[in-house]
């Protein structure tokens, strides 16, 4: 086939979209949902996240023709989703092929590095719940020697307004990633980054985001409890929740996935199996299956392991109105409203409760609308026609969204 070549200045663009994070031919899937049906219920075969009968009207038929016409429509090689009302299952299916000759199957797993950011937010909330921490403890209690620790709090940290650049748009670091996406990245290399910088305004009077919080906030929980973050994630999100294809590794292997490509460096090339060691906190880098995507959607977005005023914070730490883009470069400082807005380890838009991980190739969401008890997860991978570092999930998620909660938009 042939390779597309994409201009230098579009691809470091890309490359920052993607973490905001042999080439295959893979054939388009046919727009009707009605055409997809029969390959849908064979996905469903055996144990683990099971795909649901193939749908033959309602909401699921409806569903499933929302995803497999944006399938087509924006080139994508699979489209993986799970949609829930409740505890009911409106639609849980596959769509496309994982590589040629091998079709995408709910039962495979995905990059979903930014989710175990609101894992984060739980852990520090639970914490302060218990009263071992208070969420505005300076920095310097447990990691003295960071700068500006006296100045950061682990509110700031949970929330991103600590003021720290991005390594992720440096573009150094940019430069390198792109050069080696295979390297293993420790987590004082990529706080040497930010910690070159100063910081772009004093810490919680503007918002930004910065993946440097998230490595600093794993690391200070770390420290506070004395264990290993990972153990943390374990104990309290993974094991409550049931999360028993949902595993953690800051290197680059994936149980039984669904392969990714991307065109993010000039040529559509494989990038399951890239380093995702630069992503967030050693410890919360995560890999998961839909159905657990789900899950931790409905978890995370209603506050099922939080304290009701827990819950409350979590969804707005003092973010709302927080805010001027004018004090910073362009593209830096964002304000915050009532309608989008950050809160500690999440983001909230139009009363929805996201997460929208993205990893060269790897596009994801998981959604949840408290008013509807509405839980939408969706995992997309790239075909050689997709304009790269794009969130095609989020895209699908705000059309069933439009669908099944009009007065809500995913947008």
């Amino acid at each position: 086939m042939v390779l597309t070549r994409i201009p230098r200045k579009r691809r470091s663009a890309a490359l920052l979209a993607a973490a905001a994070l042999s080439a295959a031919f893979v054939p388009a899937a046919p727009a009707s949902a009605t055409a997809t049906a029969a390959a849908l219920h064979a996905a469903g075969h055996g144990g683990g996240c099971v795909a649901s009968p193939a749908p033959t009207g309602g909401p699921a038929l409806k569903i499933l023709d929302i995803a497999a016409k944006a399938k087509q429509q924006y080139g994508l090689n699979s489209v993986i989703l799970k949609v829930t009302e409740g505890r009911r299952d409106l639609l849980t299916a596959a769509l496309g092929q994982s590589m040629t000759g091998v079709p995408a199957d709910t039962r495979m797993h995905f990059r979903t590095g930014s989710v175990g950011i609101a894992y984060l937010g739980i852990i520090l909330l639970q914490l302060a719940e218990e009263g071992v921490v208070n969420v505005d403890d300076p920095l310097s209690r447990w990691l003295p020697q960071v700068p500006h620790s006296d100045q950061i709090t682990l509110r700031m940290l949970g929330d991103s307004t600590s003021g720290l650049h991005d390594y992720v748009s440096d573009p150094v670091f940019v430069s390198e990633l792109e050069a080696r996406p295979f390297t293993y990245w420790t987590e004082p290399e990529l706080l040497a980054f930010p910690f070159s910088h100063t910081l772009w305004y004093t810490p919680g009077t503007n918002w930004s985001y910065s993946h440097a919080n998230f490595v600093l906030l794993g690391e200070a929980l770390a420290k506070i409890t004395g264990k290993p973050l990972d153990e943390l994630l374990r104990e309290r999100i993974l094991e409550p929740l049931h999360l028993g294809n949902t595993f953690i590794n800051a290197g680059p292997s994936i149980p039984d996935p669904v392969h990714a490509f991307t065109s993010e460096r000039g040529t559509y090339e494989e990038s399951t199996y890239w380093n995702p060691s630069w992503t967030t906190a050693h410890g919360a880098i995560l890999t998961q299956d839909i159905c657990d995507l789900a899950v931790s959607a409905r978890a995370v977005g209603s506050g099922e392991l939080l304290s009701p005023a827990s819950y409350r914070f979590e969804l707005n730490p003092g973010t709302v109105g927080l805010g001027n883009p004018a004090a910073c470069p362009p593209g830096v400082c964002r304000l915050n409203t009532e309608a989008a807005h950050y809160g500690l380890g999440v983001q909230v838009i139009n009363s929805w409760i996201v997460q929208n991980p993205s990893f060269f190739g790897y596009f994801a969401i998981q959604a949840y609308l408290p008013s509807q008890h509405l839980s939408i997860a969706v995992d997309t991978t790239d075909g050689p026609a997709a304009t790269p570092g794009t969130n095609y999930a989020q895209t699908i998620a705000a059309s069933i969204a439009a669908y099944l909660a009009p007065g809500h938009p995913l947008t």
